[in-house]
């Protein structure tokens, strides 16, 4: 993640944050910078932040403790020493550490939503972070400890990190964060009041790891609409569902989108011109499009709900400068969102069910009229076996499309007694999207094989892209061998994104 490859600055500006900007700097493709008036309403806020040292009206975090802690107060010459020690108590999360990208991702999603303005923060604190981006310096985050109603366990450690506290990942190498520090030529964070309370009261591991995940659905969701269009020229199945005149009829976006992109997929195929031999295909077939289509619409739900909070408030109090107020709040709550992933979840878990079908059909003679587990000859066991095999991933997939944010304690004295789990539901998210990912390349295989027992199928433009893709990296199954290679490949060609580009 060198500075050689950022190709284009990203401009922050608190409002016009997009998930694909999240993806981009989380692989390190931009070097982060701040839009001029987003950094003026920073110093105005803080200006006006400051004016109340002077006061004896409470302001949590500020002049007051955090918490059940609230009604302790917080001396204006203790402001450093206390905002560190907030830091230290709060840094209770556990391992494993999150990945480069997520670290990435989360810092970026809290310095979009301070650079709203509303928080009151230090300027050189969320400087600091733009620094660290920039310089590739990645805190070491835990990934567990957080409730979902603000990351306050994890996000801590970001703020060690900043004061040159703890240890980072930097260059690829694990060494103190004053070591980095030094090395990219920064200067330690000096706390002052609220930064502590800025650092750890946001969502940001949760909603960054979020808008990477949301990224790979999309990608997930477009390979599915390929492989299922695959295994339509695999079964020379029905076309009649995917006509666009029977969309217009039932007029769903996400169906619509997925039979759109199948008809491109199989643009130019026999399929077309051929009369199927069954009246009707089974469901997981015939009803493809709308499946795929009810995950894409709850996709889309997930994004632009997420998209909404990395660019709006989240900070409890919400200082409102131009107002001359300062608020409690609940903008750190994220159910919003969260309840997009739970649904995405659940959805996912339906495309799942239905690629299993999929590919049980295609070893099934009767539906097909191809030897059985699609054998080439009757002495070889083929995809028999294979079985077991995704459908035990679809077993994790319906454990993981549970939910999880109604799960929940009230904890801090019984003040905090809602919470949303929220890096949970946008974890396991993940896992149903790699086992997805095995799941879709077996299908993939299935596909192909059958395509090759059929002989001369002239394929759509999309799908003998596709089908030249996978046998690129594994050859026709001609004898038994062991699959667990094959899967392999097929899958991290899926996962690359190769499967249907050009």
């Amino acid at each position: 993640m060198t500075s050689e490859t950022r190709t284009r600055a990203l401009v922050l500006d608190g409002s016009t944050l997009t998930i694909e900007d999240v993806h981009a700097a989380a692989a390190g493709l931009v070097r982060v910078e701040i839009a001029e008036d987003a950094w003026q309403q920073v110093i105005r806020s803080r200006q006006f932040m400051l004016k109340q040292t002077a006061s004896d009206t409470p302001i949590y975090g500020f002049n007051r403790g955090v918490g059940l802690n609230k009604d302790r107060i917080v001396e204006e010459q203790a402001y450093e020493s206390y905002n560190r020690s907030l830091l230290y108590a709060h840094s209770a999360g556990v391992t494993p550490y999150a990945d480069v990208r997520d670290v990435r991702a989360a810092m970026l999603a809290r310095l979009n939503t301070l650079l709203v303005g509303t928080t009151g923060a230090s300027p050189s604190l969320i400087r600091q972070y733009a620094e660290f981006l920039n310089a590739g310096i990645h805190p070491l985050l835990p990934t567990r400890g957080s409730v979902g109603a603000g990351d306050i366990t994890l996000l801590s450690h970001l703020g060690l990190a900043f004061i040159g506290e703890g240890d980072v990942m930097y260059k690829g190498e694990r060494i103190s964060a004053k070591a980095a520090l030094i090395h990219a030529g920064l200067e330690p964070v000096k706390l002052g009041a609220k930064d502590g309370l800025a650092i750890v009261s946001s969502n940001a591991f949760a909603a960054g790891s979020g808008a990477l995940v949301i990224h790979e659905c999309e990608q997930l969701l477009e390979l599915a609409d390929l492989v299922c269009a695959l295994s339509l020229e695999a079964l020379q199945g029905q076309l009649s569902p995917l006509d666009e005149s029977v969309h217009r009829s039932r007029p769903y976006e996400g169906q619509g989108r997925s039979s759109s992109r199948m008809r491109i997929f199989l643009s130019r195929s026999s399929l077309w011109d051929n009369r199927a031999v069954a009246l009707q295909d089974p469901l997981s077939f015939r009803s493809a499009s709308p499946v795929h289509g009810a995950a894409l619409e709850a996709l889309n739900y997930a994004r632009s709900s997420l998209q909404l909070h990395l660019n709006s408030s989240e900070d409890n109090p919400c200082v409102l400068e131009e107002e001359g107020r300062i608020l409690a709040t609940a903008s750190f709550e994220p159910l919003a969102w969260v309840l997009g992933f739970e649904m995405l979840g659940i959805a996912l878990s339906h495309v799942s069910k239905i690629s299993c079908y999929r590919s049980i059909k295609l070893c099934t003679p009767s539906f097909t009229g191809l030897p059985r587990f699609l054998a080439p000859e009757e002495h070889i066991l083929a995809f028999s076996t294979i079985q077991k095999t995704f459908t035990a991933l679809d077993t994790e997939i319906r454990q993981l499309s549970n939910p999880v944010s109604a799960d929940y304690y009230s904890l801090a004295g019984d003040m905090e007694d809602h919470s949303t789990n929220a890096p949970l539901a946008v974890h396991k998210t993940a896992e149903i999207i790699d086992r997805l990912t095995y799941i879709l390349a077996i299908e993939a295989m299935h596909a192909a094989q059958a395509i090759d027992l059929r002989k001369n199928i002239k394929l759509g433009e999309g799908t003998r892209h596709a089908y030249n893709r996978i046998r690129s990296v594994i050859p026709f199954l001609d004898r038994d061998r062991s699959l667990s290679g094959d899967v392999q490949a097929v899958y991290t060609l899926l996962k690359a994104g190769e499967l249907g580009q050009k």
